[in-house]
């Protein structure tokens, strides 16, 4: 216990944060793993479903499998069901790719800390070596000749804490390529499978289309009528006096 403690008071406290980093780590690790784990397969198997619900036009059907489903990619599906009916065709397109962005967002939440412990690890450690050689020297007194083996035990207890903070850095450089990796998979994955959602709701028949066509017509209907309505008023008032006038002439 003595030696544990020993280590971690090596580098005036330095030792602890770069602890602290570690355990970051690896909590985000662990943490990514669950969020992104059998991501694809879900995915995929609800993507199939969908595709052979919509391909025989069981709209509801595959609606019901979405809102049923665990995986993440259901939540941008029903975003196009909701959409479906009450907007054009490409609002609908719209609504859905904003929701897969949205996904896409989460599945990198939080590598930003794998991103920070990696750069910044190193420099922890680095200044627990320097302040761990600056306490060490100004144990020595300056009276004495200092032989090799004084100063070379308490430099290299100092260089622990360099040591240590690159192997954290490290290990989350490794554990933030692995996920963006990842993360860059999985999305294009979901766009491939949004593609093929969206080609197959689309194409459903006419009467789940947003019809518009007769609140057009009856707008150029109404136009025309204001448009006749403005002629008549802008001609000009035959008065009796005029009448009589064009008879005499006459």
């Amino acid at each position: 216990m003595d030696s544990i403690w020993e280590l971690m008071s090596h580098g005036g406290g330095a030792m602890w944060v770069v602890l602290a980093f570690s355990v970051t780590a690896l909590a985000v690790a662990i943490e990514r793993s669950i969020a992104q784990w059998n991501f694809v397969t879900r995915a995929r198997a609800l993507g199939d479903t969908v595709t052979r619900c919509l391909g025989r036009g069981a709209v509801e059907e595959s609606r019901s499998a979405c809102e049923r489903s665990p995986s993440p990619i259901a939540d941008v599906f029903l975003v196009g069901y909701e959409h479906l009916g009450r907007a054009k065709p490409e609002h609908v397109a719209t609504a859905v790719h904003r929701e897969r962005l949205r996904v896409n967002q989460d599945l990198r939440s939080r590598l930003w800390m794998l991103g920070t412990v990696g750069a910044t690890a190193p420099f922890v450690g680095l200044f627990g070596t320097v302040v761990g050689i600056i306490l060490a020297m100004n144990k020595l007194d300056p009276n004495e000749t200092v032989k090799l083996g004084v100063v070379a035990g308490p430099i290299s207890s100092a260089l622990i804490v360099t040591a240590a903070g690159i192997l954290v850095a490290v290990m989350a450089v490794l554990l933030f390529n692995f996920f963006s990796q990842r993360s860059n998979r999985i999305a294009t994955e979901l766009k491939l499978l949004t593609d093929e959602f969206l080609e197959l709701l689309l194409d459903q028949p006419g009467d789940l289309q947003p019809s518009r066509k007769g609140k057009r017509d009856g707008s150029e209907d109404k136009s025309e009528k204001a448009e006749q309505v403005e002629a008549k008023k802008s001609e000009p008032k035959r008065t009796k006096g005029d009448d009589d006038g064009d008879r005499e002439a006459a």
